[in-house]
């Protein structure tokens, strides 16, 4: 039997040659490349996914999406058993498995995959994959109407559970979606059908003919604060969000007046502390003095995490709601990893990738107090927080980012608090930043630090940025080297945009000077 699988993998393997002089590499977006080399890492993929999923006894799933990308990039990426990202202890095997020349090579190490089954969920977003993998491993229903239906009750609830004295004005329970022409914006056609308490319009759903990512989406109105493709003057003062090609990411916007393009960005670091301030809340309010005879000394550890690219406003307002902040290295793994750690994480990018976490043992509690409260003191405030927290456990994805429950989590906060867009977006205000990019003759001379933030090499090139930085009012500034070309990446904020230009420039002609093409004739 095994020479027969060895003999048929051979000449299967013979199909799909890897592209010649190119090497690919495991990361966050899986082996991402253009999809006319991708063809052999696709089919590799699928027999390391199946061995991922014989060695782990699990479900596993198998991903193709161009992401936030533009419609030919395109990333092949394995789902792991908890729903979560590739084990990175496999991500070199998987580095070595599609970048094998030959099929000898590529049997090499790979002695069965009998018994592996392949089973078709036909077109998903990237988090419904996460969210179905995670289901079928956990022994729940994993099917696409069992996602929606998840996420749609668990809005209703935290709709029903929104205090009487809150008036919900019938117009501010309407939102306005970009979704990027890509799978997103069909899966919400399906969604906002299920909901009663929010009206949602979708435009660029991918059935007008429009290209994927392309004017569109979260990626492209995140940076570059401008109205997506079928926006404009019409929406002045509506409430606006933008998913990304694969529905991972979501941010929020606003067109200010009818004269400009521009736009008033909510991103991902404002939709970290709208939930992380609602989080709180409900947390104070199930925890404070009352009922003294129940169990109720469970200090719940609430966390928060982000990358160095956050915006440093961002991380003030956190600290100032006597938050706990973590910083870890960019990359998704990174945040999930560290998020994981508490009783409830919350991580998010700027660029609108994040969820949030609840462990075991905190929703085993939350369960218990919830059974004990309806008991004693069924419909207070107490219970109804313990209610609430419980909902947003079951309507965000605990297993990956993912832009529809981020979507429905959000509107539900909204209407909780009766705020609209503008409010909320006037929790803090955004410093003023700058991200440029410098050509090196070798990234890897650079050595971060300190969650990114420091650089240990070359020599003398952070006191060098130390002493830049410190000229400007609020200023802050580091530089990590790219992960995929040999460009060093410059992170500016300042109190002005100018200041921030400044800065970025001056730090970018220093790490030219240390690590630029001028610097190795020196």
């Amino acid at each position: 039997m095994k020479e027969e699988q060895s003999s048929l993998l051979l000449k299967s393997s013979s199909l799909f040659p890897p592209p010649q002089g190119v090497k690919l590499s495991y990361g966050t977006a899986g082996f991402r490349a253009d999809a006319s080399i991708l063809k052999s890492a696709v089919y590799r993929v699928g027999i390391l996914a199946a061995l991922r999923s014989l060695k782990t006894q699990s479900v596993v799933g198998v991903m193709i999406t161009a992401s936030h990308n533009k419609v030919t990039d395109n990333g092949v990426k394995i789902v792991d058993p908890s729903g979560g990202m590739l084990s990175q202890e496999w991500e070199p095997f998987a580095d070595q498995l599609v970048n094998a020349q030959t099929p000898e090579t590529l049997l090499s190490g790979i002695s069965s995959i009998f018994g592996a089954i392949a089973l078709d969920l036909g077109i998903l977003t990237t988090p419904q994959l996460h969210w179905m993998v995670h289901a079928r491993n956990k022994g729940m229903k994993a099917t696409e109407p069992a996602y929606f239906e998840q996420i749609s009750s668990s809005f209703r609830c935290l709709i029903d559970l929104i205090p009487n004295g809150t008036k919900v004005n019938k117009l501010d329970n309407r939102v306005v979606v970009d979704g990027a022409d890509g799978v997103g914006g069909e899966k919400l056609l399906v969604l906002k059908n299920m909901l009663t308490d929010l009206v949602i319009e979708v435009r660029n759903s991918g059935k007008d003919g429009g290209l994927l990512n392309d004017g569109v989406g979260a990626d492209y109105v995140q940076k570059e604060k401008v109205v997506p493709r079928g926006f404009g003057s019409n929406d002045v003062g509506k409430r606006c969000a933008s998913l990304d090609g694969d529905a991972d990411r979501l941010v929020y916007f606003s067109v200010p007046s009818n004269s400009s393009s521009k736009i008033d960005l909510v991103d991902g670091d404002k939709i970290l502390s709208l939930f992380a301030l609602f989080i709180k809340e409900q947390l104070n309010i199930l925890t404070r003095e009352g009922n003294k005879k129940s169990n109720n000394n469970f200090q719940a550890h609430l966390g928060v995490v982000q990358t160095a690219y956050a915006n440093g406003a961002s991380t003030d307002y956190l600290k100032q709601l006597g938050l706990e902040v973590i910083f870890t290295p960019t990359g998704v793994k990174h945040l999930h990893e560290k998020a994981a750690q508490f009783d409830i994480g919350i991580y998010f990018e700027a660029n609108g990738h994040g969820t949030i976490l609840f462990s075991e043992s905190f929703l085993s509690w939350l369960e218990a107090r919830n059974n004990e409260l309806a008991l004693v003191s069924e419909g207070s405030e107490q219970q109804k927080a313990a209610l609430r927290l419980l909902s947003v456990s079951k309507l965000i994805n605990q297993a990956v980012g993912d832009a529809l429950s981020c979507l429905l989590l959000v509107e539900a906060i909204l209407q909780h608090m009766d705020w609209s867009i503008h409010k909320w977006n006037e929790l803090y205000q955004d410093l003023p930043s700058r991200q440029l990019k410098v050509k090196v003759v070798d990234r890897t001379a650079v050595v971060t630090t300190n969650a990114e933030t420091v650089a240990v090499t070359p020599p003398g090139i952070q006191e060098a940025i130390d002493a830049e930085t410190a000229k400007y009012p609020r200023g802050r500034c580091f530089i990590r080297p790219s992960g995929t070309e040999d460009v060093v990446r410059v992170y500016a904020e300042a109190s002005t945009q100018e200041a921030a230009d400044s800065l970025a420039n001056s730090v970018a002609k220093l790490v030219d000077q240390f690590l630029g093409f001028g610097s190795s004739a020196q």
